[in-house]
């Protein structure tokens, strides 16, 4: 677990200083830090062990109507004025556009409650033994599928991020988030036969975590049922997708109506303002405080709360 929070206050705080002094009239910054592990076998035998550890940072500014965003990884301090004085400089030479900016002040979120969402688990870091071992015995229940030729990745992960928000019309907050993986890729068939598949679970908590035995007996079933396959004849049927597909179709959507889509004029619902366009029987619900979802949080990107 991380000790991080006020580090990343402070470093955020920075920032924000040396934007001002650069010139800005106004500035946010987004200040990331992780750690994560990862452990992959093959053929029973340990292919790779990673362990990682970084920061990033992001400095956006905004100049006469004008906006301009660096990166960065570097917290010295010297090095920190160099960004903010290049992202102002990088703004000077931008276009003005009247609708850039930070949220009012009084849209900003005041408080929040992130252990209602649940999304870090306080569950001491697993040791990599156990990742291996969850990644070996996914890969064994794969091969043991009738079928499958062979498993091309069988892997385990844990991963501990912070995130750090602050503006410089006084929004400042950040969160923690924890993460648990296994994952299989299968192979059946022979030559130009061979289908391949996979499956997977990524959760919050460890507790929540599907076995592992199930993820690669699954990603074997799901490969051999790809071998051999049949034309169905055409015609209009009801359809189940497969919830690996039903997210990507969701996914068009939100792509379709988000702001920047929409003021680029590149979204296909770019003129839809007020129309219907999903049958009447579905509807799509947002619910960022959903506890320990992926997607859940206390505030967005510009410092708003969240709401459903």
């Amino acid at each position: 677990m991380f000790d991080t929070v006020l580090s990343l206050s402070d470093l955020s705080q920075k920032m924000l200083d040396a934007a001002k002094r650069a010139g800005a009239d106004h500035a946010d910054v987004v200040a990331t830090q992780g750690t994560s592990i990862n452990i992959e076998v093959l053929k029973g035998t340990l292919e790779k062990a990673e362990r990682s550890e970084g920061i990033d940072l992001g400095l956006r500014v905004f100049k006469d109507g004008k906006m301009a965003t660096v990166s960065g990884s570097d917290v010295r301090d010297n090095l920190i004025d160099m960004m903010a004085e290049r992202a102002v400089a990088m703004a000077n030479e931008a276009l003005v556009d009247p609708f850039i900016g930070l949220a009012d002040p009084d849209q900003l979120a005041k408080d929040w409650d992130v252990s209602a969402l649940e999304i870090f688990d306080s569950t001491p870091e697993p040791h990599s033994g156990d990742l291996e071992n969850d990644a070996r015995t996914a890969e064994a229940a794969a091969r043991a599928i009738e079928g499958v030729t062979q498993v091309q990745s069988a892997s385990a992960g844990f991963g501990v991020s912070e995130f750090f928000l602050a503006t410089s019309n006084g929004f400042a907050g950040g969160y923690q988030r924890s993460s648990r993986y296994t994952s299989c890729v299968a192979i059946a068939g022979q030559g130009a036969g061979m289908e391949r598949d996979y499956d997977g679970d990524s959760r919050i908590f460890q507790s929540d975590l599907r076995d592992a035995f199930d993820i690669g007996q699954s990603a074997g079933m799901r490969a051999v049922s790809r071998c051999a396959p049949r034309k169905p004849q055409t015609g209009t049927y009801p359809v189940i997708y497969d919830e690996r597909i039903s997210s990507g179709i969701i996914g068009h959507l939100l792509s379709a109506i988000n702001g920047s889509s929409i003021a680029r004029g590149s979204s296909w619902l770019r003129d839809g303002l007020g129309e219907l366009v999903l049958p009447e029987h579905l509807s799509v619900t947002e619910d960022p405080h959903r506890p320990r979802a992926n997607g859940s949080r206390p505030f967005d990107g510009e410092g708003l709360a969240t709401r459903s």
